[in-house]
């Protein structure tokens, strides 16, 4: 009988401090987070001094809570997996560094992770992955259509050339005098406003698969001054929803288009605005005839969490990607660096 697999993930690519530990690369046996969102709410957005000081105030209290959770002891676990990038590079740092800490003291191998990647495998967690597939990767700093032809192989068939969506709605929701994190705000306000105000959708050159949100975000902002020079009064949840209307649409527009062009089986739903309620039930909606496979992650797996970076790891580990003590926080990493 085959010995089961134990990977332990560490995450602090940005203001949530997490571990976790993954059986045979889907099953969750802990899954720690220590959100940070109090802290930054009053700045308006993350305070990357703040956030790793958190992360070394919270790193080895996440990791015990863990370890304790899985009721396993360290001889157990046969790999380490941990965020490399992209992110904050002082919050990377602080995992990077406990992470080879854990294997130099354990004689434990040490795996590193893109954080996309790890956005992308927290679908592993709900279901197997059919390939040929194609991750919507939406996020606060990505927004990205991920082509994958098999475990650990990522082509970006288009990505964003300015904003990400996340980092859209957060500006947005700046704009309206809503609280940080603006995205889940807008969403709820959306969900009972009307679409009734004409925003532009960035849809590109013919064939483009990027993204392009800045126009909108200021078009929005525009509108709003606009409203104020003449005297007159806009509905903040009829902007909301004429807001995210113009948002989805390009989103799933685009990744149904590539959906065909690429022939894939499956369609996998990433990143923290995969949270976003308006974004998951347009895409039902649009794969709900489709012969294509649509893949939501729970809540729970959307925002950044160790689980996923586990998950990932697991399969870069039984490829035999390893790093060595010499492994550094790269902010700038390239998906790609995955494949072999």
């Amino acid at each position: 009988m085959e010995k089961d697999q134990y990977i332990l993930g560490i995450e602090t690519s940005c203001d949530e401090t997490a571990v976790a530990i993954i059986k045979n690369g889907r099953e969750i046996v802990a899954n720690v987070v220590a959100s940070q969102i109090e802290s930054h709410k009053r700045f308006g957005g993350v305070v990357p001094e703040i956030a790793s000081r958190h992360h070394v105030e919270q790193l080895t209290i996440v990791l015990e809570e863990a370890m304790s959770q899985a009721k396993l002891e360290f001889k157990d676990i046969d790999g380490i997996a941990v965020t490399e990038g992209p992110g904050l590079v002082g919050a990377l740092l602080i995992g990077v560094n406990a992470a080879k800490a854990l294997s130099f003291a354990h004689q434990i191998p040490l795996v590193p992770v893109h954080h996309i990647a790890g956005h992308i495998y927290a679908n592993r967690l709900v279901t197997e992955m059919k390939f040929p597939l194609l991750s919507l990767v939406v996020s606060g700093g990505h927004t990205e259509l991920v082509y994958m032809k098999e475990h650990g192989h990522f082509e970006v068939i288009g990505e964003t050339r300015d904003d990400a969506a996340g980092e859209a709605y957060d500006k947005v929701a700046r704009t309206l005098n809503m609280p940080y994190p603006g995205g889940p705000h807008i969403d709820r306000l959306a969900q009972v406003g009307e679409p009734s105000i004409n925003l532009p959708r960035a849809w590109l050159e013919e064939g483009s698969y990027d993204f392009s949100f800045s126009g909108l975000k200021s078009a929005v902002i525009n509108t709003v001054h606009n409203a104020e020079q003449r005297g007159e009064t806009i509905k903040p949840e009829d902007l909301a929803a004429s807001f995210q209307e113009s948002v989805i649409d390009v989103l799933v527009t685009k990744t149904l288009k590539a959906t065909e062009e690429y022939k894939v089986n499956q369609v996998l739903l990433a990143g923290g605005v995969a949270a976003n309620k308006g974004l998951r039930n347009r895409l039902e909606e649009a794969f709900g005839e489709s012969n294509v496979e649509l893949v939501i992650p729970p809540l729970s797996l959307c925002t950044d969490n160790a689980a996923m970076i586990a998950a990932a790891g697991s399969i870069f580990f039984e490829k035999g990607q390893r790093a060595g003590l010499n492994l550094n926080a790269n902010p700038g990493l390239d998906i790609t660096i995955h494949n072999q």
